[in-house]
């Protein structure tokens, strides 16, 4: 069930929305006619876009555009919601426009004269756009931005399916009208995804929660990942061609980077209902992708939870079925996909509570609290899993906390050699203990 709508939420919308369409305009228009100017200007075209089809009717899904920019604002049902697209919309237009500025590039395909209603079309918009304006694409970035919050708030069938298809349209027609070429496609796509990172819908924005790691093992972790990003991105510009896309892993690695460095587990962004934001999801697809792989690889000979004590279990995340209908994950950078997926002989709804850290790194002790509460509190209800990425450390550290403080052990030895008898392979090193012996200190 939705919640209800704040008051004053359309005169809001108009509000931003007086003030976002001027300076779209304004901003666009004045990079276009800088670049004209200028005798630096690039271009960047693969052989095989020569072949990309010119489509006159794509025209109508690439104006929609604007349309759906100013409905866009009717969906939000709060003030911050409201206020975060909008400062998403803001953000992605200062992003191109700074890119069209610093690195001009130039749309080189010739269009041949249209007529009719989509030539009409077409004229109108060549009376303000010049063909300077291309990477990262403004649209696709606006695009992302919109199609996230229609996403959000449109659920139902098939209006749902509807509204990815005209988007995807949407999509495809900026290389279909001849205004694009593909680089400026993903990179667009990057910005937008960038932006919503940046602004997300609810919760702590991303500068809020940035502190500097005091550990130093965080800042090893940080620089691993940083050299593999150089490494990537290093490989991309100067081999080209189809090796551009390793710029998709040097973003993903260099966002890591900073979450190990500065913003935390919350730079994965990952909710109370297990998922990662839309937009974390696409940023660090290929490193999601590398740790769903290795925690498989690692397990892939034990894959099944083990029972440590009186109902609580300790495993690794598990998949969208799961016979637990409690769960505690301590997984920030895997998403678990268990809501309303529990199978028919458990609850049909998942107790599901959340308490993400960092892979490789000791979770403090006051989360180590929080989570052994939360395994005491479901567990009066039934059997509880207790995850993370193994299996094998943060959740083993997390179900030693709930040992000791329920007064199951006695010390923080006894509990690892509990925990260690049940799942072999567990592995608790110094940070871990250090954390757990300073639960005696919490409140």
């Amino acid at each position: 069930m939705k919640p209800s709508r704040e008051p004053g939420l359309i005169r809001r919308g108009v509000s931003w929305l007086l003030l976002l369409g001027p300076l779209f305009f304004l901003s666009y228009g004045l990079a276009n006619s800088h670049t004209v100017g200028r005798d630096d200007v690039g271009s960047l075209v693969f052989g095989w876009e020569s072949h990309m089809p010119l489509w006159p009717w794509t025209i109508v899904p690439y104006w929609s555009i604007d349309l759906l920019y100013g409905l866009s604002f009717l969906l939000p049902r709060t003030r911050q919601e409201m206020d975060r697209h909008a400062l998403a919309l803001l953000s992605a237009q200062v992003i191109s426009v700074s890119c069209f500025l610093l690195w001009p590039l130039r749309f080189t395909f010739e269009r041949p004269e249209l007529g009719g209603v989509y030539g009409w079309m077409f004229d109108v918009l060549m009376g303000f756009d010049k063909p300077f304006n291309q990477a990262p694409s403004l649209h696709i970035a606006l695009l992302v931005i919109i199609w996230t919050m229609f996403a959000r708030h449109m659920q139902r069938q098939p209006w749902r399916w509807l509204m990815h298809g005209w988007m995807a349209l949407i999509g495809v027609s900026v290389l279909t009208t001849w205004q694009h070429h593909f680089i400026d496609v993903p990179t667009g796509a990057l910005a937008g995804f960038v932006c919503v990172w940046l602004w997300p819908h609810q919760g702590r924005l991303p500068w809020q929660q940035a502190r500097l790691a005091q550990d130093a093992k965080r800042w090893r972790l940080a620089l691993s990942y940083a050299a593999g990003a150089l490494l990537c991105a290093v490989l991309a510009m100067g081999l080209g061609g189809t090796w551009l896309w390793l710029a998709w892993p040097a973003v993903s690695l260099a966002l890591v980077a900073l979450n190990y460095g500065l913003f935390g587990a919350g730079g994965f962004q990952k909710g109370a209902d297990g998922r990662l934001s839309n937009a974390a999801c696409w940023l660090l697809a290929p490193y999601l992708l590398g740790a769903w792989a290795n925690s498989r690889l690692w397990t892939w000979r034990h894959p099944q939870a083990d029972e440590v004590c009186d109902g609580v279990y300790l495993g690794r995340i598990p998949r969208r079925a799961t016979r637990f209908a409690r769960i505690v994950d301590l997984c920030a950078e895997l998403p678990c996909n268990v809501q309303n997926s529990a199978p028919a002989q458990a609850a049909s709804t998942v107790a599901y509570e959340c308490f993400p850290a960092l892979d490789l790194i000791a979770p403090d002790s006051t989360l180590l609290h929080q989570a052994a509460d939360a395994i005491e509190r479901l567990r009066s209800s039934g059997p509880v899993l207790v995850c993370c990425a193994l299996g094998y450390s943060r959740s083993a550290s997390a179900v030693a906390a709930w040992l000791v403080l329920s007064g199951r052990c006695s010390d923080v030895r006894q509990a690892e050699a509990m925990i260690g008898k049940a799942r072999p392979g567990v592995v608790l090193h110094r940070a871990h203990r250090q954390a757990l012996q300073r639960l005696g200190a919490q409140p």
